[in-house]
């Protein structure tokens, strides 16, 4: 039987094309995707479309968009076997990472991607993006999909979604997954690296969308000279409800007694502080210095290897659920989609 995909078109770089008329970049009707790619029919795939309307440029994106696309795979969730979601690359770590948590018992492929170049435009990457992204989506074997998670294809690389940042605006490898290895790399065949790809425990467990997403959120980036007045302003904004705190290296912070006294007083008030490096790679270890153990006694989570789209995505989706404070801070502390390596608590 065919494997049957519904390719979710959001906007973004990879939908346009050229209007041969006014020479502009127009949005590409993608239920015409046979027609524009006849090889596509060499996959042996069913491939439906779904666009937004209308479609939106990744810098738009919003909670709530993240929401409805989460409903939007729910309510095709039984008619298919995969799905792609086409999406702008400049938000998209954060989009997928969302989709990661929103989508509970997860056990089909959600395969994202996008393009550098438009589709309409004779070296895009997008066609091979896509095409690839379709192929990862459909592939399954006598025990059911080969990556049955939300992950990111881009330039012959699959990732983990959560574990992804966009690295830079202009190479056709635009995402790296830092701290976790890659679920499969294509060359003239795709290897899937199934020690890396999670597994549902119950592949027949009913899909379930979080209802809601609490984006009262905020990032803080440390950086020398960041005035006391300042900081105190920034997490004492009235409905404030957690913080991502961006620190040097391995979750260092200043150790001035303003600084961590300021940060004390806002978790004791009830603010949820999550510790994250704004290295590229590695983690955070707040028990390595004292800069980070002041920063674990007043109370701050330890983000351990995460990427900050992650931790936004994360906080929103807990603080969501509407949970007493011993069970938020426990799902905070543990990781929920593999979203960092070490699951212990610290």
């Amino acid at each position: 039987m065919l494997s049957s995909i519904l390719i979710i078109y959001t906007g973004g770089t990879i939908g346009m094309k050229t209007d041969p008329a006014t020479g502009a970049l127009v949005p590409f009707d993608f239920r015409g995707i046979y027609d524009e790619f006849p090889a596509i029919r060499s996959l042996q795939v069913r491939i439906d479309v779904q666009s937004l309307t209308p479609v939106i440029d990744s810098s738009n994106v919003t909670p709530a968009l993240w929401l409805h696309l989460a409903e939007l795979i729910r309510d095709n969730y039984a008619r298919y076997d995969g799905f792609v979601v086409l999406h702008g690359t400049d938000t998209m770590s954060y989009t997928a990472s969302a989709l990661s948590f929103l989508l509970e018992n997860l056990a089909k492929p959600v395969v994202f991607t996008g393009s550098q170049i438009p589709i309409g435009v004779l070296r895009t990457d997008g066609r091979e993006n896509l095409i690839t992204a379709i192929e990862i989506a459909a592939a399954h074997d006598a025990e059911g999909p080969l990556v049955p998670e939300v992950s990111l294809y881009f330039q012959n690389r699959l990732f983990r979604a959560n574990r992804t940042v966009k690295q830079s605006a202009e190479e056709f490898a635009a995402f790296r997954s830092y701290n976790y290895p890659a679920l499969a790399e294509v060359g003239v065949n795709i290897t899937f690296h199934r020690d890396y790809i999670h597994r549902p425990a119950h592949a027949d467990a009913e899909l379930r969308v979080a209802a809601a997403l609490d984006d009262r959120v905020l990032v803080i980036r440390l950086f020398p000279g960041l005035r006391e007045q300042v900081l105190r302003a920034m997490l004492s904004i009235e409905g404030l409800r957690a913080v991502v705190l961006e620190t040097y290296g391995a979750g260092n912070a200043p150790t001035a007694p303003e600084f961590i006294r300021t940060v004390r007083e806002a978790v004791a008030r009830g603010l949820l502080v999550m510790n994250v490096t704004q290295c590229s790679g590695g983690r955070v270890a707040m028990e390595l210095y004292e800069t980070g153990r002041q920063l674990q006694e007043a109370g701050v989570i330890c983000g351990h290897d995460i990427t900050t789209e992650a931790a936004v995505a994360k906080l929103m989706y807990v603080l969501g659920q509407n949970l007493p404070a011993e069970r938020t801070q426990r799902l905070l502390r543990h990781a929920l989609r593999g979203e960092f390596t070490d699951a212990g608590i610290a």
